[in-house]
């Protein structure tokens, strides 16, 4: 065979190649028009399904709105705040259920938030290896979904049994037992989201590590970690069943939490069970106490932390 045949045989299987792939191509292309319909189709579903499913939690959260600013915003006034608790049939507030669901709640938190974030920091930066970080974690979601009525019942069992008596400070205690899990959870889950690279500056800087923790990682989650915190202030805000075991009620205004003491939660419970309208509407109004004040607190915090990261 010639050079010139050679060539030319070269040159024809190259051709021929280069046809094979276009046509392979081509039939690439045309199956994928082909199944372009189907998934755009898909897509529109998917669309859909997650936009109604949008549309149908806002519905609920705007009805709910809806009853208690129709049915609880025209009972509140001055007296609600001035007056207490009052007998059936009387003129009457709220103010010693609003003071004892304060304190309860301001006491709870501050006992529950630094053991929190304290074994939160501890999962995330220092049990990376070993049994125990991954046995807190599975007892912490394990006390995270337990029900709240398990925790007052414990509570009651452990301090108000032995003391012979209910007390705010008992009803605090169980609000700090379902503090605790959900501030550990979101502290945990916050600082892993931190890049690694911050800690590698931190440490290649010659910081130590409690004080990189601190510093750079800690503040870097801020925000978040604040954002579970006040998620847990919303729950212990609302919880009936634990301070029925601890704190009980009391019809009288007591600023003593070694005394069964008044709190927003318990009356509602009491209130709309009762066949009284005047106790009924001052529950209705306690109901949307607790919700717009969960709201504006949330509101105003997560405005706060925006307009520093604007800042920055």
């Amino acid at each position: 065979m010639t050079q010139s045949h050679a060539t030319d045989y070269t040159s024809a299987a190259n051709y021929e190649a280069s046809v094979n792939r276009d046509e392979e191509a081509r039939k690439r292309i045309l199956a994928r028009e082909a199944t372009f319909p189907l998934r755009s189709a898909t897509d529109r579903l998917m669309k859909i399904l997650a936009f109604g499913a949008m549309v149908f939690g806002l519905f609920w959260l705007v009805w709910i709105l809806v009853t208690l600013v129709q049915n609880g915003v025209g009972a509140m006034s001055l007296t609600l705040f001035t007056a207490e608790t009052p007998p059936p049939g009387a003129a009457g507030g709220l103010k010693n259920a609003i003071v004892g669901s304060v304190l309860m709640a301001t006491f709870g938190t501050l006992i529950g938030t630094p053991i929190g974030i304290l074994a939160g920091i501890y999962l995330s930066e220092y049990g990376k290896g070993g049994w125990l970080a991954p046995a807190t974690r599975f007892l912490n979601d394990v006390l995270l979904s337990a029900p709240s009525i398990v925790l007052g019942l414990v509570v009651y069992a452990v301090v108000v049994a032995p003391s012979g008596h209910y007390s705010g400070w008992a009803g605090a205690i169980a609000l700090s037992l379902i503090v605790i899990p959900v501030v550990t959870r979101t502290t945990d889950n916050l600082l892993q989201l931190v890049p690694n690279n911050l800690r590698e500056a931190a440490i290649a800087l010659g910081c130590p590590k409690s004080k990189m923790i601190l510093s750079v990682i800690c503040r870097a989650a801020k925000a978040g970690i604040v954002t579970g915190v006040l998620l847990a202030v919303a729950r212990i805000s609302g919880e009936t069943a634990p301070l029925l075991f601890t704190a009980l009620s009391n019809q009288f205004m007591s600023w003593n939490m070694n005394a069964p003491m008044a709190n927003l939660p318990v009356v509602i419970y009491q209130y709309a069970a009762s066949p009284f309208d005047d106790w009924k509407q001052l529950a209705w109004a306690g109901a949307a106490l607790i919700t717009f004040l969960v709201l504006a607190i949330n509101i105003s915090v997560r405005l706060l932390f925006r307009n520093q990261t604007n800042r920055k």
